[in-house]
């Protein structure tokens, strides 16, 4: 008997073991799906927020020198790129939803990129040729990033976020996060160390919970419109605080930054430290690298840091633009000696001439950068022992005005 019943045994099991590796196939191109939609959505979402950017970028230029400083509020160029970037950011909001924290992030990388390449085109920066080196370099990582990118993927459901909260692993991260927050605040508000990192650190920790909150609410979001109602959670209401908060803090400290730094040292620096407390948390919270071997982390990690490399050349070969100056400065002007310069006080220097608009001799200069000189009027003296001064000084009397008028009218 169990000789006849071993043979259905089997016939029976076929089906389940087929099915079972039928399953796996499916899901693993299903998750690829999503991870290529949410590259797709994040790459247009920051190329759409470069134009936006240079958009604006152009109207200032055009109106550079203006009397009215909000005279580009009044053109529809400023406000095309406020319509491109609000459009740009909801692609990448949406982008969350679909592919790893860890994938997304470091494709920003992307709006670094198009931002150079725009401004080559149309607001026609000078470039030389290593730039399109650290262009290539900068794609060449998001390449990478996009083919080895991590492959977890979950329903953002209330109870699922929830888990992930309270679980051990973040709890740490956080511990770690909220200690290392509190120490840089403390030496940037109380010890003034006004240092480049020391700011973007603390926009890193904040835009690491950003982030975080911000797949939460994008994956409710999404579920809820595919029909399950996550909206009533608690969960995601205090998510959706925390991302508005942090996401207000990071801009407060990004416009502190920006008075003390050049944008392209900001741009840099800002990437490679977000980019790098971002990732730590997607791995932390949502586990993007369970069940990753280790030749997809560690090309990964050789894509950011291709990217990171690209990024801090690109932004390092460009200089800090100089904002128009309706006035010509008296330091550009050729023959004219600056206030601060080496410390030399503004004083005529009597060498041959008394040159007027000048503060030195510019007797051997070209005749069309010379200034007008002044005559020089020497008098005649009755004692020839006695040499005359150079110039001649006169006190601002109403008696001695009449008395130099009555003697150059003799002449």
């Amino acid at each position: 008997m169990e000789g006849g019943n071993s043979p259905n045994l089997q016939l029976q099991q076929l089906p389940l073991a087929t099915a079972a590796v039928s399953v796996q196939p499916h899901t693993d191109s299903f998750s690829y799906k999503e991870n290529l939609i949410g590259a797709l959505l994040a790459i247009f979402g920051h190329l759409v927020i470069s134009i936006a950017l240079n958009l604006q970028k152009y109207s200032h230029i055009r109106l550079a020198g203006s009397k009215d400083p909000r005279a580009y509020f009044k053109t529809k160029t400023w406000w095309c790129g406020l319509f491109l970037l609000v459009l740009g950011e909801l692609g990448v909001f949406s982008s969350y939803a679909f592919a790893p924290l860890s994938l997304i992030v470091p494709l920003s990388a992307v709006s670094v990129i198009a931002s150079a390449i725009i401004g080559i085109i149309f607001i026609k920066e000078k470039w030389k040729p290593k730039d399109f080196l650290s262009c290539g370099l900068a794609i060449v990582g998001t390449y990478l990033l996009i083919t080895f990118g991590p492959n977890s993927h979950e329903k953002m459901t209330g109870e699922n976020i929830t888990r992930h909260l309270v679980s051990w692993p973040f709890l740490l991260y956080m511990l770690v996060e909220i200690v290392m927050f509190c120490l840089l605040l403390y030496f940037y508000k109380e010890k003034n160390a006004n240092y480049i990192v020391v700011i973007l650190l603390l926009v890193a920790l904040l835009g690491s919970m950003t982030v975080v909150t911000v797949k939460a609410v994008a994956g409710m979001i999404v579920v809820s419109i595919q029909g399950n109602l996550q909206l009533d959670y608690p969960i995601f209401y205090i998510m959706l605080v925390c991302m508005i908060a942090t996401a207000i803090f990071q801009a407060t400290f990004l416009a502190q930054a920006s008075q003390l730094y050049d944008s392209s040292q900001i741009a840099s620096i800002g990437y490679i430290l977000s980019t790098t407390v971002a990732i730590t948390a997607g791995a932390t919270f949502y586990l993007d690298f369970t069940g990753e071997d280790v030749l997809h982390i560690c090309m990964f990690a050789l894509g950011c840091l291709i990217a990171f490399l690209g990024v801090f050349l690109i932004t390092r070969n460009r200089k800090k633009s100089v904002p128009f100056e309706p006035y010509i400065s008296m330091d550009a002007m050729p023959g004219m000696q600056n206030m601060h310069d080496k410390g030399i006080a503004v004083q005529p220097d009597l060498k041959a001439s008394f040159s007027y608009g000048a503060l030195e001799n510019n007797d051997n200069m070209p005749e069309i950068y010379t200034p007008a000189t002044l005559p020089i009027v020497q008098e005649q003296h009755g004692s020839k022992g006695v040499s005359a001064p150079p110039y001649r000084v006169l006190e601002h009397g109403k008696k001695d005005c009449e008395v130099e008028s009555i003697h150059l009218s003799k002449k």
